[in-house]
């Protein structure tokens, strides 16, 4: 604690605010976006719907538009379909519970404890990716959370919440994975937790499960869907006017690629012409 409160990323405007509706906002842009791409996204979307009401009388075009530049797009899709489901179900205020947070769509595990503990300050343990290594290097001594089982690492992150400021905690466990305790070059000489690590105790030793080599990303179906979208950000086009603006390997798929957005919500067809949702 002491180190986190050196060494904190406490000017995050959502570390700032303790509205459930701000902080769902930032979990959702966060969610495999890098803190820089989100900060100007965030406070855009939050001057343009301050509120979930706002969001949910939003256009889902509108949303999926605002999203440009955070990749993923079917969270924009989600989270106004939270707004909405926040306004029919329960009034228009989010719950602080995690079942009920956990039924609204996109919100999984991790989602619902980052609210309750961020905004609403429950003792509640809270694990992203960066916490997961933190906790497996330091307490079960191992290089990651791919070379552990899921429920020993959530055991050993229960046994360091404490009974207070368990917020805090949270998120100095989060920091210090995020700028110290890094998947690739961890700085361990500069880390509070070097004399209580398993891991460095034992030599560091390198995981035992390597992830697979992703796909080369232009080749990626994510690629041509965020293409699509991104394209119609700026107004409907023909079949044959997204097919050009994609790469050669991907324009035969571009039927598929349609049909998928519009069962997903994502785009919708007028005639000839495809668009992002009214």
């Amino acid at each position: 604690m002491p180190w986190y409160a050196d060494h904190g990323r406490h000017g995050l405007p959502w570390r700032r605010t303790r509205d459930e509706y701000a902080v769902l906002v930032s979990e959702v842009m966060l969610q495999q976006t890098q803190v820089a791409r989100v900060l100007p996204s965030y406070e855009r979307g939050l001057q343009r719907w301050p509120t979930i009401a706002a969001l949910a009388a939003a256009s889902p075009g509108d949303v999926i538009e605002q999203w440009a530049g955070l990749g993923y797009n079917r969270r924009a899709l989600n989270l106004h379909r939270t707004a909405v489901a926040t306004i029919e179900r329960f009034g228009g205020t989010l719950p602080p519970d995690l079942v009920a947070l956990r039924s609204l769509p996109g919100v999984g595990d991790y989602t619902a404890a980052a609210l309750v503990s961020f905004a609403w300050e429950t003792r509640t343990v809270v694990l992203d990716t960066n916490i997961s290594r933190v906790i497996s290097r330091c307490l079960l001594g191992v290089a990651s959370p791919h070379d552990a089982a899921p429920k020993p690492v959530a055991t050993a992150a229960a046994s360091l919440l404490p009974r207070e400021n368990a917020r805090d905690h949270n998120l100095a466990l989060m920091d210090l994975g995020a700028t110290i305790c890094t998947a690739r070059s961890p700085s361990c000489d500069v880390c509070p937790l070097t004399r209580q690590c398993a891991w460095l105790a034992a030599g560091a030793p390198p995981g035992q499960t390597r992830p697979a080599s992703p796909p080369r990303f232009e080749a990626t179906a994510r690629f041509a869907r965020g293409r699509i979208v991104d394209a119609l950000r700026s107004g409907p086009l023909t079949a044959g006017e997204l097919s050009a603006l994609l790469p050669g390997s991907h324009r035969e798929r571009l039927p598929v690629y349609l049909a998928a957005l519009e069962r997903e919500g994502m785009v919708t067809s007028s005639g000839p012409r495809w668009r992002l949702p009214a």
